[in-house]
């Protein structure tokens, strides 16, 4: 999929390919940096306090399983709900768990959610239109933390 098959509102946000699926761009990585010797275990180098981004998937597509080592938390801003399926903290997703991030309370969606650190994750939309939300992941996003399913 191509950047001129996003929608209008989508191109004005200057989106980048993800490499799990969708399309993103950085809007926030923290000044304030956290030192190796201060993070939690398991993390090579330091890192921002915390980073976010703007993530579109659009419809029929579905992010890749993967995990992050921090705590990411997804927040609904417009389009489709989205389905985020937890699938665990093994080497491999196990079953997975859905958790609908959007706007409709009453039908017991989420504007926002949380992805606790090593957990898999994938995504997608639910319905016939593009979905926008934000990802905050603290400590910062780094590639050096992201894991792709093999």
């Amino acid at each position: 999929m191509s950047a001129s098959e996003l929608p209008d509102w989508a191109k004005s946000l200057d989106l980048q390919p993800h490499p799990e699926g969708g399309w993103f761009r950085e809007t926030w990585r923290s000044e304030v940096g956290l030192p190796n010797a201060v993070l939690p275990a398991g993390y090579t180098g330091d890192r921002a306090a915390g980073t976010a981004i703007y993530f579109v998937l659009m419809p029929g597509q579905q992010s890749a399983w993967h995990t992050v080592r921090s705590s990411e938390i997804w927040l609904h801003h417009r389009g489709a709900p989205v389905q985020l399926d937890l699938g665990g903290d093994g080497e491999a997703p196990g079953d997975p768990t859905p958790i609908i991030v959007g706007p409709d309370i009453e039908a017991e969606q989420q504007p926002q959610a949380l992805v606790p650190p090593g957990v898999w994750q994938r995504a997608r939309p639910i319905g016939d239109e593009a979905a926008l939300v934000s990802c905050v992941v603290v400590p910062g996003f780094d590639f050096a933390d992201f894991r792709l399913e093999d």
